[in-house]
């Protein structure tokens, strides 16, 4: 796994769009803070040439414009990191444009992103074997006053902190919209994660649990639609990492219960999960039950038999705060009801 050089002063930051710009409330006030910020701390932003764009269809322009965009900022020498306008819908399309086979000739640098980036982020590692950093995208960075999250993925992209802890409570219903484009996460809820031993058995409150392995995942409506593409090689990746064991973080958006189950029954099916040696899974989007079925039921129902433990409501994807993960870093894990930990080795 190539990691790209933690950042530091007075260095230069792509901002790309390859799925949503940053054009619409309240992303673009947010967008405007941010930039304030990042200048405010000594960083030279490039600016990509869709980020004010919004001439596409689920992404921010063409496919074609999206993927030259990307390749563009992953592989200019004059970058030395490149960070995410938004997520959005249909950062797919943008796949076949986008010059993998250059972006890993070329020394690597941080990207990161969220929810539709997963087709970068995942693919960067099973595609060229880079890591990169599944987090906020960089209209969050506007917000006021910054979440201890988003500190945390500024220090992770400069190396300064590697290990990271959750952040106790989380957001039911979100202060943000048009005509409150700053405000801070609703914190309102108390963080309890749930914990499954290996043998599929709820662990009770107090136990603990240990997790490691080379960390893979992201939004599992991005993954799902991955599977079985020519963009499908984690066969590969699995053979090449068989003496780590993978240990997934996945979480959802708009997948319902039953979605979510589909899902991970078919990357199931397609062996994906053939050498995991652990799930990690941040809280569902859309998590309410349908039917006889529950989120935890429709995760366990999938995972139960796989023999390794599985961890849910962790902090990771769309319900905010969100911790940042390295994809493709070796990770050690220690949780339990309350608290939880990660280390990136």
């Amino acid at each position: 796994m190539k990691y790209p050089s933690f950042i530091g002063d007075h260095c230069t930051i792509a901002l790309a769009a390859p799925s949503f710009g940053a054009v619409e409330e309240p992303y673009r006030t947010q967008f405007s803070e941010a930039k304030k910020l990042f200048k405010s701390l000594g960083y030279d932003l490039r600016i990509g040439p869709n980020v004010n764009k919004n001439d596409g269809i689920g992404i921010s322009s063409t496919p074609e414009n999206c993927g030259r965009e990307i390749t563009a900022a992953l592989t200019s020498p004059k970058n030395d990191a490149v960070i995410s306008v938004g997520g959005g819908e249909l950062m797919n399309e943008i796949l076949d444009h986008v010059d993998f086979e250059k972006i890993a000739g070329s020394e690597p640098k941080w990207f990161m992103g969220y929810s539709d980036n997963t087709n970068i982020t995942y693919l960067l590692a099973t595609l060229c074997d880079q890591a990169s950093i599944y987090g906020p995208c960089f209209p969050a960075f506007g917000m006021k006053p910054a979440h201890e999250s988003l500190t945390d993925a500024l220090m992770l992209l400069r190396g300064e902190k590697l290990v990271f802890t959750g952040y106790g409570r989380y957001e039911a219903e979100s202060l943000k919209d048009e005509e409150h484009p700053l405000a801070p996460y609703n914190l309102t809820e108390d963080a309890k994660y749930v914990l499954f031993d290996r043998k599929g058995r709820r662990v009770k409150d107090g136990s603990e649990l240990m997790l490691s392995g080379r960390l893979m995942g992201g939004c599992l409506d991005i993954l799902g639609n991955l599977t079985g593409t020519p963009y499908d090689r984690q066969e590969r990746f699995n053979r090449r990492y068989r003496g780590d064991g993978i240990l997934w973080f996945l979480e959802s958006c708009d997948l319902t219960v039953f979605g979510v189950r589909r899902t991970l029954w078919n990357l199931k099916e397609a062996g994906w999960f053939s050498n995991a040696s652990g799930f990690l899974i941040g809280r569902s989007y859309r998590p309410e039950t349908i039917g006889n079925l529950d989120i935890y039921e429709a995760v366990m129902g999938v995972l139960g038999d796989m023999g390794v433990p599985v961890i849910m409501d962790l902090d990771i994807g769309h319900v905010p705060p969100r911790t940042p993960i390295i994809s493709g870093a070796y990770g050690n894990v220690r949780v339990s009801a309350g608290k939880w930990e990660i280390r990136f080795r």
